[in-house]
């Protein structure tokens, strides 16, 4: 590996075109265990260089409040009430930019680097409304001239309040620079509200469901605002440690720890029960599983039941600093860096410099009224209907448990997709060949596929496009991640962006035959059932089949499948044959059902 050579599966790409789909993935499985996703070291300065311009811009920017100093002055006003409030707008600009989450290489977003902002400000391009058929003005799924206006006007207040002085007035006889006054506030979040209305596409890239509900916040007294920012962190550490007890966890531990820069190539295997033979988590990956949930539970309620801000506190900070610079050194697919640096700043700046703010001295009940629904009942519901609730507003965050698809192609249908969506880039595939060359992006590319069958619901998706394409030579299966970023601007792990709505939309534009373009959508697994649901759904015809897999067989698969179209599925429900017939007419069967659309 090089500064710009990745490093790839030791195969001549004609040998590989050759392989069947099952010994691509047994290559590549194994090649991951070891070398990741092999991204050159260009890769990593790539991240390293965007999160010091996140530190340094949101620095700079905060800095410029009058009364606060200049950046060289940092270590006076870092503790400042406003910087955190601003802190909190900038990172959502950032977010919602497309600078943040999804950006980059490891998002398959090399040319250019970033999506979102340059899809939504250009008319024609795919929305994505969550509740079309309920909220009046939102039909459709094409970008107008609107929905551009809405997202310009979600930047400009952001940028605006960005520029706001404080309100000294808000901090009565206090010598601080003040609180933002909450009447400016307004804008961002009518704006934000209203275009998440018309696309949750934006409103989920906002990470609406943490830096939207803390916007509200603001409108609270200085104590209370800051006992809501400390609540709105514990929500969130508990939803992805309550996200974590499941079998899939131990799953994402040991991918991760193979695609981590610094763990050495040598102690890579020591997380799989017995490479290359068996791609199983080992022992050790559910001890650090079981370790990074207790993590999340018991520091996180010290720290806001139990702290006193003497050294015990300041150990569990400085623990839980470590424990989220440990996630952000393994430069995790999707790349949620920032938001790793946003709660280590939040710990210190929260719980550190702030730490005299108790939520025992909580004097408004009105805010556990605000908070309540978005951190407790939102996330229950996601977690028994994760068919209704992003995986990001249910704070079911990345422990492996989270819908997705798999999108299967015949003939020139890829092709055809890419000249009938109006998007600013190509496929990732394509991408890469232009950076390298057509053989590089090919191995490349199938590196994904691996990423994703390493995963337990992975496993299932593998089996299910054999039972999908079996018998059929000229299928090309590409990861629905990689379709969701290419034609709606932005993809973190979210599979209700790629799901049939999202294939609707494209056949709107594309008008596919029956058979030429087929979506699998298996859904996430409630907390309650052993059980994924999923859906197969045809671009002509609409629903193919559904019904369910289990868990448990997941869970005793390596990622590769082995029953070709035998893999084991349950209550199936067929409406037409998996694999239509020459000269099908592509008309759907009256009240054909689809998946109900994802809450934002």
């Amino acid at each position: 590996m090089g500064f710009m050579t990745p490093r790839l599966v030791p195969l001549d790409t004609d040998t590989y075109r050759a392989l069947p789909r099952r010994e691509r993935l047994e290559a590549l499985t194994r090649h991951w265990v070891e070398h990741g996703f092999g991204s050159p070291f260009a890769v990593y300065l790539f991240y390293v260089v965007k999160c010091l311009l996140y530190m340094g811009g949101a620095a700079l920017v905060i800095s410029l409040t009058p009364g606060l100093g200049s950046v060289a002055d940092l270590a006076s006003w870092w503790s400042e009430p406003v910087v955190y409030q601003k802190l909190i707008v900038f990172t959502l600009l950032w977010e919602v930019i497309g600078l943040g989450c999804g950006s980059g290489p490891l998002s398959s977003r090399f040319s250019p680097p970033v999506g979102s902002a340059l899809y939504w400000l250009r008319p024609g391009t795919i929305r994505l409304p969550p509740w079309p058929d309920k909220v009046p003005l939102t039909r459709g799924d094409r970008r107008t001239l609107a929905d551009v206006l809405l997202y310009a006007a979600v930047l400009a207040s952001g940028v605006w309040l960005l520029t706001r002085p404080g309100d000294s007035g808000r901090l009565p006889g206090s010598a601080h620079v003040g609180l933002l006054d909450p009447v400016a506030v307004v804008p961002l979040i009518v704006a934000l509200a209203l275009l998440g209305l018309r696309d949750k596409t934006v409103f989920l890239a906002a990470r609406a469901e943490q830096y939207g509900l803390s916007l509200l916040l603001f409108f609270f007294p200085y104590g209370d605002m800051f006992i809501g920012f400390q609540l709105v962190m514990l929500a969130i550490w508990w939803g992805a440690a309550t996200s974590k007890l499941n079998h899939h966890f131990p799953f994402v531990v040991a991918i991760m720890m193979s695609n981590a820069p610094l763990m050495p190539r040598r102690l890579r295997p020591l997380f799989y029960r017995d490479h290359p033979r068996d791609l199983r988590p080992s022992r050790l990956a559910f001890l650090l599983a079981h370790v990074g949930t207790a993590t999340e539970y018991a520091v996180p309620l010290y720290l806001v039941f139990l702290g006193d801000g003497g050294p015990l506190t300041w150990a569990a900070l400085l623990y839980m600093a470590v424990f989220h610079l440990h996630i952000l050194s393994t430069v995790p697919m999707g790349v949620p860096l920032e938001w790793n640096l946003f709660f280590v700043f939040s710990l210190f700046y929260l719980f550190g410099a702030h730490g005299d703010i108790s939520v025992w001295h909580l004097h408004s009940p009105w805010l556990l009224v605000v908070l309540l629904p978005t951190l407790v009942l939102l996330p229950l519901l996601g977690n028994l209907r994760p068919d209704l609730v992003s995986f990001l507003p249910a704070m079911r965050y990345y422990a492996g448990n989270w819908a997705t698809s798999a999108w299967a192609f015949t003939g020139d249908a890829l092709d055809r997709l890419e000249t009938g969506l109006t998007t600013v880039s190509r496929l990732p595939q394509q991408q890469i060949a232009a950076l390298y060359d057509a053989d590089t992006a090919l191995l490349l590319a199938g590196k994904v596929d691996a990423w994703r069958s390493l995963h337990s619901h992975g496993r299932a998706l593998a089996g299910l496009v054999c039972r999908l394409t079996e018998g059929e030579e000229d299928v090309v299966v590409v990861e629905g991640e990689l379709i969701a970023g290419f034609a709606i601007g932005w993809n973190f792990g979210e599979g209700h962006l790629h799901d049939d709505q999202l294939l609707r939309a494209v056949q709107a534009r594309c008008g596919f035959a029956p058979g030429e373009v087929r979506v699998i959508c298996l859904e996430g697994q409630p907390l309650h059932r052993q059980t994924q649901d999923y859906e197969i759904h045809d671009a002509a015809l609409g629903l193919l089949e559904s019904g369910h897999v289990t868990v448990g067989d997941m869970l005793s698969r390596q990622p590769w499948p082995t029953d070709g179209p035998d893999y084991p599925v349950h209550d199936v429900r067929s409406r037409h044959p998996l694999r239509p017939a020459p000269g099908t007419p592509a008309v759907p069967a009256p009240g054909t059902p689809s998946l109900p659309d994802t809450a934002s």
